[in-house]
């Protein structure tokens, strides 16, 4: 928080700063827009600061964003989105400029969504006996936005990298298509990943996956928010290549994702042993239940509570 913070125009940054020490601890996103008034998400509820960004305002945060140097953001720009020291990610919305009906640039940047990196290392720890049984078994995390299916997955990679216990650690690849769950900086992760972890960043993700196996060969492979029908392909070649896979997908519940034509296959090959799904009822990285394959709940009440 501190990094985002600092680099933030001063005019935005002292009115931040005056909110109460466990709100600022609370900040899930940071909405800035010229000539709004600047939005702070705290614990899922929106609260708006007495200061109306100004276009100056934006020109400064850009710089600052791009360390006085836009050029070198060309890639980000055509993605929409910048991942800054500390992990933090800057979603980006202005002006478009298309080339041949494909976005070439985002110029004229009036919206910033900072969305603040939030590690809850250990957060994964309570549920390992339910995802491993010899060996790590296939888990897709599911869960609404926001409710910390990238927080969880991120723990998930750190303790099977590291080993946890009696069990022992693992080579763990990471296609990282949008920069989250290592939150990569020139390459380098910028949360706390393990020993054993190889990161493919800005990779799409179908592609990215058969890289990782050809090029790193993981035990496991760790990937976001899947979702296309060339994820899901890419999902059923890592299977039949033998790596044990930890996936996060958009959605509410296991049964929901059946209707679902890209995912179809998936569940019809039952690649998935373990369904974890999320709900924001505690806050993020709420475990509402875990659904084996055969549909039945696994998680028990004392663990549901804690």
């Amino acid at each position: 928080m501190k990094e985002m913070i600092e680099m933030l125009p001063e005019s935005i940054s002292k009115e931040l700063v005056k909110l109460h020490p466990a709100s600022l601890s609370r900040i899930e996103e940071i909405r800035i827009r010229v000539m709004k008034r600047v939005e702070v998400i705290i614990a899922g509820k929106p609260v708006f600061l007495s200061y109306n960004t100004t276009y100056e305002d934006s020109i400064n945060l850009l710089n600052e964003l791009s360390h006085y140097s836009i050029y070198t953001l060309e890639d980000e720009l055509k993605k929409g989105y910048i991942t800054v020291r500390g992990g933090h990610r800057v979603g980006l919305s202005g002006r478009v400029i298309t080339e041949n009906g494909r976005v070439k640039a985002i110029r004229d940047v009036t919206s910033f969504n900072i969305r603040i990196a939030k590690e809850k290392i250990g957060i994964a720890e309570k549920y390992i006996p339910y995802l491993y049984q010899q060996k790590w078994l296939n888990t897709l995390i599911i869960g609404p936005p926001q409710t910390g299916k990238t927080t969880l997955l991120r723990d998930f990679a750190r303790l099977i990298s590291n080993g946890y216990q009696q069990i022992e650690s693992k080579k763990v690849g990471i296609v990282d298509e949008r920069s989250e769950i290592a939150g990569c900086v020139k390459g380098v992760p910028q949360h706390q990943l393990g020993e054993r972890v190889d990161v493919l960043d800005a990779c799409p993700k179908a592609e990215g996956m058969m890289m990782m196996i050809r090029s790193m060969s993981p035990d496991v492979l760790v990937v976001d928010e899947i979702g296309t029908l060339e994820d899901a392909e890419a999902v059923m070649e890592a299977v039949h290549a033998g790596v044990q896979l930890f996936v996060t997908v958009h959605g509410y519940r296991a049964s929901e994702l059946l209707n679902r034509p890209s995912l179809k296959a998936l569940f019809e090959a039952n690649v998935f042993d373990r369904y974890v799904e999320l709900t924001r009822r505690d806050g993020p990285g709420t475990v509402q239940q875990i659904v084996n394959n055969h549909g039945q709940h696994l998680l028990k009440k004392e663990v549901l509570h804690k």
